[in-house]
């Protein structure tokens, strides 16, 4: 979120400590980044030559036959896959067959536990009912419970690490793009990485975030718990950052997830049981991005935090050229391979402030929003008496 709508914000100086702190990387669990290292990268000869297994041929014409292979040995072409030596000299037909066991035993064990644990792709909510055992997030921290209950408690592809993904925003209200933002994401990272998403979540900013048109807190977690219940089977809603007396920044929110999931629980559950620590990532859309270019607004050492220790996840809107901005950021490039830039295949820009722009007007916002969203601000009548600045409303940033 943006750090100069906090009540109390001044530009950050480069030799003034944050306060608070953001955790020690000590207690964050170290992971690769999210885009692996290509062959390039590592000090190994990529274009060494094969070597070719020659079968003999003890026909009438050996000799003959052996004669003229000595003449035209360059010009063999291996046709076939045996022909063909492993790169490693220790690789064998035995390791293969033992990696299949391997692989064919780990299938059987996942199979009988996928309907009840990870994230699928192909998952989708039960749209006509509530689903039961969901427990509704507190409106005081007194109360306040980390949401757990669509968190995989195991890891479902034994060459796969865990990841968890974090959206932090307003959400007033909780749209169609921000939904999507999350199956975009668990695509590209199914695609493109070697990491499995065991959960996701949103979290709301609280009431101390300086921006017209917000909701209370708890309208807005209520509407984005409406939304993923109805919509989703694997996101969820923590509402620690909106419960906060004061403005939390990213850093800290980011933290707070990793002291919940990797501190207090341990990590997740691998394949064999063994515990490890889950990588946790930002999502945020190319405008939130740019942001972080803007002088006097970001301070550095949260921007190292952020994107060394946990990483970023940016989907691209229209005009936004995320790629160049990465490209001219020094902190950005610095950490570039611990951000994926996930490019919209089907443009969405659904906003929420054009959203509240539509029901001051008594316009339709049908199909742009959950209908159990569109019925709770409809009872509570929510955006309809609020005015917003015309600069903020064409800005069309959230």
């Amino acid at each position: 979120m943006d750090p100069t709508r906090a009540p109390d914000f001044k530009p950050p100086s480069p030799d003034e400590e944050l306060n608070p702190p953001p955790d020690p990387e000590s207690k964050i669990p170290k992971s690769i980044p999210i885009i692996p290292y290509v062959l390039a990268d590592a000090n190994t000869s990529i274009d060494a030559p094969f070597h070719i297994k020659r079968k003999k041929n003890y026909s009438k014409n050996h000799h003959h036959n052996h004669r003229d292979s000595k003449d035209k040995k360059h010009q063999h072409i291996p046709l076939n896959q045996d022909d063909f030596q492993p790169l490693s000299a220790e690789a064998s037909s035995e390791d293969d067959d033992a990696d299949l066991r391997t692989k064919q035993r780990s299938n059987s064990d996942s199979n009988t536990e996928s309907e009840t644990r990870g994230v699928q792709k192909y998952q989708i909510a039960d749209l006509e009912e509530v689903p039961h055992g969901i427990v509704r997030q507190a409106r005081n921290l007194e109360d306040y419970e980390f949401p757990s209950h669509r968190l995989s408690k195991k890891l479902l592809d034994p060459n796969k690490l865990p990841l968890v993904i974090v959206a932090c925003g307003s959400f007033s209200p909780i749209t169609y793009l921000h939904l999507r933002m999350f199956e975009m994401a668990l695509d590209a990272i199914s695609e493109q990485t070697r990491f499995e998403v065991i959960g996701g979540y949103y979290s709301p900013v609280s009431d101390n975030y300086q921006k017209q048109g917000l909701a209370p807190s708890y309208r807005r977690v209520r509407m984005c718990e409406l939304a993923c219940e109805r919509t989703s089977s694997w996101l969820m809603v923590d509402a620690w950052e909106s419960l906060q007396p004061t403005y939390t920044r990213t850093a800290k929110v980011l933290d707070h997830f990793n002291h919940e999931i990797n501190i207090k629980r341990g990590g997740v559950a691998t394949v064999t049981g063994e515990k490890i620590g889950v990588k946790i990532m930002l999502l945020a859309g190319g405008d939130l991005i740019e942001s972080m270019g803007e002088p006097n607004v970001w301070a550095d050492a949260d921007l190292h935090h952020i994107l060394g220790n946990y990483g970023c996840l940016i989907v691209e809107r229209t005009g936004s050229d995320v790629r160049s901005f990465l490209l001219s950021h020094d902190i950005m490039y610095e950490h570039r391979r611990n951000i994926l830039i996930i490019k919209q295949l089907i443009y969405n820009d659904i906003s929420s402030t054009k959203v509240r722009l539509f029901i001051r007007r008594g316009m339709s916002v049908q199909y742009l929003l959950p209908n159990s969203v569109i019925r709770y601000i409809q009872e509570h009548r929510l955006y309809v008496d609020q005015t917003e600045p015309v600069k903020q409303v064409l800005g069309n940033k959230e």
